[in-house]
């Protein structure tokens, strides 16, 4: 199915998503009360101007026969009631101001919340750049039409209906004139919010996947210009852009066509009212003051369709940005915490009971694991890329869930305890490093926001950090940009290094924790690490095996299975598959 015709939504798919809206506005029912009653106000004193012009008209005629005292009061009045239509239209612009920007606060909120409980599997399928492209783009497409809705379909829908009730008192037949050619401007609208709200629907797929693209490519850069990839890039960008180019045009086309074709109707009515109240006037059936209130009205009552109609075009697109933002809001959390799920109280004693875990239900990647790790132990995990080490980490961490068996860490199954407290009993170093934009002492202590900064010093001290730390400008105060791009990727693993030496929980993960610091340096590390693991339950992931000698415990991994397990010189000694790969570090030997 193409990418067009997946961002249609059914009419029912519609239905569900205003009803939705309405939902949303619902606890914002009393400034809809207010805007729909100064609504009101401004469209009556709006229709009541005519009414004072006809009268005053009326006042005029025939020679010498000016009532000028009764001209002026009507002079009056029309300014008391525009001051108040003005009056009443700013109240209106407030009200309907701040349901809208609440609504897409709320909106906004609740997609970041919903960020924190997807599963990691959503957020490995789906491009950072289409859920950045929902939250901000989208909201704030749905923002602009939900605010035009409000400031113009209340006071459109009023002023129709205003309008015909005050012909209605003037004169029917006329009134039956406005009647019988209004339903040819509703049909004409009609088609065509149709037409554009598929466009619309589009366009906001389309450009949620061009965001996504160039949030890629901005953060690949220089990968992009290292292998020479910058043709294949624009092609891809030209590719997507061209594809948003179409969806837009025909989307502003018929949106476009709105107005010409409800003005050329409006246009039929206004000929028709002045050609039947001449008539009417002709015949003495209405004063000329009269006559000008119905051409007055006509050209109110029509004004609306245009608008009215520009705003079910806005709408349309509104709605389809909140579709997209609604299909995040109803994705499937993570797996929810147990009823009653316990706090950790970890020792350290992690078992490992006949696990499986697949990523793709065609696809097994770990079976029949088995592992018991002891208090205080250091667990190293080596292999091949791709044998499962890392998603090994993602389930201990439960980041993922197990598909089969169990991981028990302190005797207690790791799905029947909170996940802040699980994840809180572990130390993180990975290999892909993470800083926050924002000062290198707030990123040391962002497990510890409370951490005084004698012990961020320390912290930082223990990984070796402190002496480029302070040449950096501001030392500790220095701001790192997003992702940490103003220091070097041995730099921001030091920082991520520092982080845990601060929080010291009591069971530690490090994933290719020192891949990127010279050799120098990862030995001083290794040694604080050795410092740090003393008593803590480790896990080590690694691929320079030189590292994990004095580990207690080599996993070695193979196709989601431990082929081989025990100390550094037991594994040497049987001459398997981790000899294999150890030698072959020293020796250039093929595995």
């Amino acid at each position: 199915m193409s990418a067009k015709a997946k961002s249609r939504l059914t009419p029912e798919q519609q239905k569900a998503t205003m009803t939705r809206v309405l939902q949303k506005i619902r606890p914002y029912g009393f400034f809809v009360g207010c805007s729909l009653i100064v609504a009101a106000v401004s469209v009556a004193a709006q229709l009541y101007i005519p009414i004072l012009c006809g009268d005053a008209i009326d006042m005029m005629l025939g020679k010498g026969a000016v009532d000028f005292a009764g001209v002026l009061r009507i002079v009056y009045e029309i300014v008391a009631v525009a001051v108040t239509a003005a009056f009443a239209q700013w109240l209106l612009s407030v009200c309907n101001n701040r349901i809208t920007f609440a609504v897409s606060r709320d909106l906004r909120n609740a997609a970041m919340r919903k960020i924190q409980t997807l599963p990691l599997s959503y957020l490995d399928s789906h491009p950072s750049g289409d859920i950045v492209s929902r939250m901000v783009a989208d909201v704030d497409t749905f923002a602009d039409g939900l605010l035009m809705g409000f400031t113009q379909l209340f006071s459109g829908v009023l002023t129709i209906l205003g309008t015909l009730l005050f012909m209605l008192r003037q004169n029917v037949p006329i009134t039956l004139v406005v009647v019988c050619i209004t339903p040819l401007s509703l049909v004409v609208a009609s088609f065509l919010a149709k037409r554009s709200y598929g466009y619309f629907q589009s366009q906001s797929t389309v450009r949620g996947e061009q965001t996504a693209l160039v949030n890629e490519m901005i953060e690949g850069q220089k990968v992009v210009q290292a292998f020479g990839h910058e043709a294949q890039s624009l092609a891809a960008f030209d590719e997507v852009n061209g594809r948003l180019q179409d969806v837009s045009l025909k989307a502003i086309f018929f949106s476009s066509l709105t107005n010409p074709a409800t003005r050329f109707v409006n246009n039929i009515v206004y000929a028709g009212v002045g050609l039947v109240g001449a008539l009417y006037a002709v015949a003495g059936g209405i004063s000329i003051g009269q006559l000008s209130i119905f051409l007055s009205y006509a050209n109110q009552y029509t004004k609306p369709f245009n608008e009215i109609s520009g705003v079910v075009t806005e709408l349309q697109n509104a709605l389809a940005c909140a579709a997209r933002v609604f299909e995040l809001l109803d994705a499937e959390d993570q797996c929810p915490e147990v009823e009653n799920a316990v706090r950790l109280e970890p020792d350290g004693h992690v078992q490992i009971e006949d696990v499986s875990f697949r990523y793709l239900p065609d696809r097994p990647l770990i079976e029949g694991l088995s592992l018991d790790v002891r208090p205080g132990q250091r667990i190293a995990i080596v292999g091949p890329t791709g044998c499962g080490k890392t998603t090994l980490i993602n389930l201990l961490m439960r980041f993922y869930d197990v598909n089969g068996g169990a991981i028990k860490v302190s005797g207690t199954d790791i799905r029947n305890v909170t996940r802040a407290s699980l994840r809180g009993s572990y130390g993180m170093v990975l290999q892909d490093t993470w800083l926050r934009a924002g000062t290198v002492r707030e990123n040391i202590a962002y497990g510890r926001p409370d951490a005084t900064l004698d012990e961020v010093v320390a912290a930082a001290k223990a990984a070796h950090a402190d002496s480029f730390i302070r040449r950096l400008p501001e030392g500790y105060d220095t701001v790192i940009a997003e992702d940490g791009g103003n220091i070097s990727q041995g730099q921001k693993q030091l920082l991520c290094i520092a982080r845990v030496m601060l929080c010291l929980p009591p069971m530690l993960i490090l994933d290719e924790a020192t891949s990127s610091i010279d050799t120098r340096t990862e030995v001083r590390i290794q040694a604080a690490f050795a410092r740090m693991m003393q008593g803590r339950t480790s896990f080590i992931v690694a691929h320079r095996l030189s590292t994990i000698r004095e580990a207690d415990v080599i996993l070695v991994m193979k196709d989601g299975h431990i082929v081989e397990q025990g100390d550094h010189d037991t594994l040497l000694a049987q001459g398997g598959f981790y000899a294999k790969l150890y030698n072959s570090q020293f020796e250039g030997v093929e595995t």
